[in-house]
């Protein structure tokens, strides 16, 4: 699985001179960006079609392929900024794609706390264009970067699936730094069995040496 290589900034916010601005402003800087009139309209777009904006709602799983950054107002008529990042942080999205709030002096000390909850950062309007579009950068790297980590958890999850119980016994000894003779006395097995059992661990895992494969495992942790 591989995400897209090109990086797209979502805009909800229930403004549309706001929403034309910020897709002006984020051109200047050759970011692609897509604009949602409410909280509601952005979830339908997440979900796919088929599914309500309720509790039991799920993302679609190819939008989790692509890196992006969320620029969501706070408040908005119907489902408010802050219900929707609640929802986010409950699917995991908020992770994968940072929130930036975009908040009224009123609502600074609401968006310092959904920092601290999780939150990218937020700006105060107005703000100045430079300093949102440096953070909304920040945000797509950070975005590509926790996809990346994801995808490459993911492959490693494939790859342990295909092992035998009996080559996860003998990967967890090695990883724990025991020679090939000690590894067979541990699980009654000759030593031989136990390099067939290594060098299959090894290719199965794509690693070359036991320092490789504990690197490897640490990822995992």
């Amino acid at each position: 699985m591989s995400f897209t290589d090109t990086p797209t900034v979502f805009i909800v916010d229930d403004d549309a001179s706001v929403r034309e601005g910020m897709a002006w402003l984020l051109r200047t800087r050759r970011l692609l960006s897509e604009s949602f009139d409410s909280a509601e309209a952005f979830l339908a777009m997440l979900q796919g079609h088929g599914q309500d904006n309720g509790a039991a709602w799920q993302p679609d799983p190819t939008k989790l392929q692509q890196s992006a950054c969320i620029l969501l107002d706070v408040r908005m008529p119907g489902m408010s900024g802050l219900a929707l990042f609640e929802q986010l942080l409950a699917k995991g999205m908020a992770q994968a794609w940072p929130v930036i709030f975009l908040t009224g002096h009123a609502d600074v000390p609401t968006a310092v706390d959904s920092v601290k909850r999780g939150a990218f950062d937020f700006c105060e309007k107005p703000f100045s264009d430079n300093a949102l579009v440096d953070r909304v950068e920040q945000a797509l790297a950070l975005s590509q970067e926790r996809l990346s980590a994801r995808q490459t958890q993911q492959r490693l999850q494939s790859r342990l699936l295909e092992l035998t119980e009996r080559e996860r016994d003998v990967m967890r000894l090695v990883v724990e730094g025991l020679p090939n003779k000690l590894i067979a006395d541990q699980l009654d097995i000759s030593v031989r069995t136990v390099e067939v059992h290594r060098a299959r661990v090894f290719d199965k895992m794509e690693v070359k040496s036991a320092v490789e494969l504990a690197n490897l495992m640490r990822q995992l942790a």
